[in-house]
């Protein structure tokens, strides 16, 4: 199938062999970090010549507890999501979970998300398509790679702007998540869309702790390359120049310093593919 592509501020995502990063501390405060997070992360991605698009959510619907911290609410966190856009000068991208949140979302975001639980709500995916924006989904973690075929049916019969679809594990017994990184090509090959990898959420351990969830968070760059290599168009972080200070989900944030090094090594993956591929290698 042919690859397809989606356009965020003037620059275009998904081209086959370039790769993308989609990062930011999961929640979209205070705007201070933000904006520090933003900063840093786009001068890097500029530096290596990959596209950057900053995350950050307004509102953590799905918690283990009803105790837990959900996040600054859609008013604050579109306001420092709008901070980043006009300060930094990157996209944005936040998760949406009710059909309502979705034209507020749209006025201030450059891509909607939609949750990995959410993915065949056809209400939400209908709402998102009709935006006119771009939009990522995330592969639940009860589906097969190619049940996603009917989820991009959905949003490309609503008129999608376009679309990335995002792998983040898939659920194994009990408090656990694994990734099998043939669920990337299958989507390409199927839909024709980009993938994103997210080596984040796929490392949570769901509940894990009880009343929250845990993670594996030293697996966040084993995993990361082996998605990029795996062919991967993007990949997806949590990231913190705290990570044991983040709010929600410590586990599986990636420290700001170590992001860096990381995006390097995942950059010299991609190029290598380049040079194997022209050279008549087999990805």
């Amino acid at each position: 199938m042919e690859r397809k592509t989606f356009e965020l501020r003037g620059r275009t995502y998904g081209v086959p062999g370039e790769l993308f990063v989609i990062a930011g501390p999961d929640l979209a405060e205070p705007p201070e970090l933000c904006l520090r997070v933003a900063r840093r992360l786009a001068a890097v991605c500029t530096r290596l010549g990959i596209g950057y698009v900053y995350k950050g959510s307004f509102d953590k619907a799905n918690r283990t507890s009803a105790d837990a911290y959900r996040g600054p609410g859609l008013e604050a966190g579109l306001a420092a999501l709008a901070a980043v856009r006009d300060e930094i000068g990157v996209p944005v991208l936040t998760d949406v979970h009710e059909p309502w949140q979705v034209e507020p979302a749209a006025r201030v975001c450059d891509m909607l998300q939609v949750p990995a639980f959410l993915c065949r709500q056809t209400d939400l995916l209908l709402a998102c398509a009709r935006s006119g924006r771009p939009v990522n989904v995330k592969k639940g973690q009860f589906l097969a790679p190619w049940d996603m075929v009917r989820v991009v049916e959905k949003l490309e019969r609503a008129g999608a702007a376009g679309l990335l679809l995002t792998e983040r594990g898939s659920c194994f017994g009990y408090n656990m998540l694994v990734t099998d990184l043939r669920a990337l090509p299958i989507m390409q090959q199927q839909t024709g869309w980009p993938v994103c990898y997210d080596a984040s959420h796929s490392q949570q351990l769901p509940s894990g702790r009880g009343a929250s969830s845990g993670g594996m968070g030293e697996m966040i760059p084993v995993m990361a390359r082996a998605a990029v290599a795996a062919g991967a168009d993007a990949v997806f972080f949590e990231c913190h120049e705290d990570p044991a200070a983040a709010p929600v989900d410590p586990d599986t944030h990636i420290a700001l310093e170590q992001l860096e090094p990381l995006l390097e090594e995942l950059v010299a993956i991609r190029r290598a593919l380049g040079g194997a591929r022209t050279k008549g290698g087999r990805q």
